[in-house]
């Protein structure tokens, strides 16, 4: 057993703690790519996007008959305008003409290759968020919104690390 917010205990294998502590690896691995690259526009980027995982975190880590507590407590819930943010990121890389041919072959540098690795564990965050969803336990589906968009950045972002890459 483990607990979760506010002391609900639940097995170590509850979908919930399946999502929340795929977020935590997703969360792990945006700070591999974050060690492996220097440049400050990426560096600002994740940095953005670690502070919105934790947020994310707590709230999967709250069961939803907490969540009336959990926001008067003062947690943030996940937004649209989280989302959007996301959006807008992908939309400048897009008019950068950031992209890729076809399917991009994870390796061409150490940056690329761990924003690549949060990409997948991103993917699978997505993954579990839509298992809680079917189950009737995720009461925020701008969860999984947020999570498509960011697989979606953590791609472009990659790409852009292999282009600026002699």
């Amino acid at each position: 057993m483990t607990g979760l917010m506010y002391n609900r205990q639940v097995s170590k294998c509850h979908p919930r703690v399946e999502a929340y502590g795929t977020v935590d690896e997703l969360n792990a691995a945006i700070g591999l790519a974050l060690a492996a690259d220097e440049h400050d526009r990426l560096r600002k980027n994740l940095t953005a996007i670690q502070q919105d995982l934790v947020l994310l975190m707590g709230e999967l880590a709250t069961a939803a008959e907490d969540l009336p507590r959990y926001t008067k407590d003062g947690h943030t819930l996940v937004t649209p305008a989280m989302t959007a943010k996301l959006e807008k990121r992908v939309a400048e890389l897009e008019a950068a003409k950031v992209s890729a041919k076809g399917w991009a072959m994870p390796g061409a540098n150490t940056g690329s290759a761990a924003l690549d690795l949060a990409r997948t564990v991103c993917r699978r965050a997505e993954r579990r968020a839509c298992a809680l969803q079917e189950t009737g336990q995720l009461h925020n589906p701008e969860i999984i919104v947020y999570l498509n968009r960011l697989s979606d950045l953590l791609w472009l972002l990659a790409r852009w690390v292999e282009a600026k890459q002699p």
